[in-house]
């Protein structure tokens, strides 16, 4: 379909220098679980891909915590397009809706496919991909890895957790090792066990040679 190609090619230029932890890579990876998981869902496949597409076209953690800017391109991107506006809408509240936000907040916005772009999002933030990702953007921020005097705040209010600058290790406990029990599909679910008994193994080995006992 001609507007998922163009929309791609758009996200693939828009996206050319990010960070590599939301590059273009990750949102084609998310695009594939959106995918994957819409097979064994009814929705509108269009909405799922257009706004896994889109999703991060502006992550507000690269613009001063600007939640505003990522929706708004989208939007202008769509309508450039001539979409039908109710479609549009659609898009832009589950690109407003989709990101974790420290698990607090509630959302404006209820749909299938919000449910599965979110899901598919979540899958890329754990599992084997989800470590490289976390120490990638840990070190991109120059954050320590580990630091035993620093215990994860689990109880964060939306704006600590999109200012904490914690040890990279943290992050594993205040949102990664959390999404299994929040993924809202069937296959969701499924996919998301497997990578969540990844992340337990790979936290039991890191603390393991940290301590030195391995």
């Amino acid at each position: 379909m001609k507007i998922i190609t163009d929309t791609i090619l758009f996200v693939q230029q828009e996206l050319a220098h990010a960070e590599g932890g939301h590059d273009w890579f990750h949102i084609q990876r998310v695009f594939n679980n959106a995918k994957t998981i819409c097979a064994s869902e009814q929705a509108n496949t269009v909405v799922v891909e257009l706004a896994a597409l889109l999703h991060d076209i502006a992550d507000s953690k690269f613009h001063q915590g600007d939640e505003t800017i990522g929706p708004a391109k989208a939007r202008k991107w769509l309508e450039e397009q001539s979409l039908d506006p109710m479609l549009i809408d659609h898009v832009v509240a589950i690109i407003e809706n989709v990101s974790y936000k420290g698990g607090a907040t509630e959302g404006t916005h209820e749909s299938i496919e919000l449910d599965i772009v979110q899901d598919a999002d979540r899958l890329d933030a754990i599992g084997a991909i989800g470590i490289a990702r976390t120490f990638n953007y840990g070190g991109f921020k120059n954050r320590v890895i580990h630091d035993p005097n620093i215990p994860p705040h689990l109880n964060m209010t939306k704006q600590e957790y999109k200012s904490s600058s914690a040890p990279t290790i943290n992050h594993f406990y205040e949102k990664l090792l959390r999404l299994k029990d929040l993924m809202n599909t069937t296959t969701g679910k499924k996919m998301a066990q497997a990578r969540h008994d990844y992340m337990e193994a790979f936290l039991d080995q890191f603390h393991s040679e940290w301590d030195g006992k391995r």
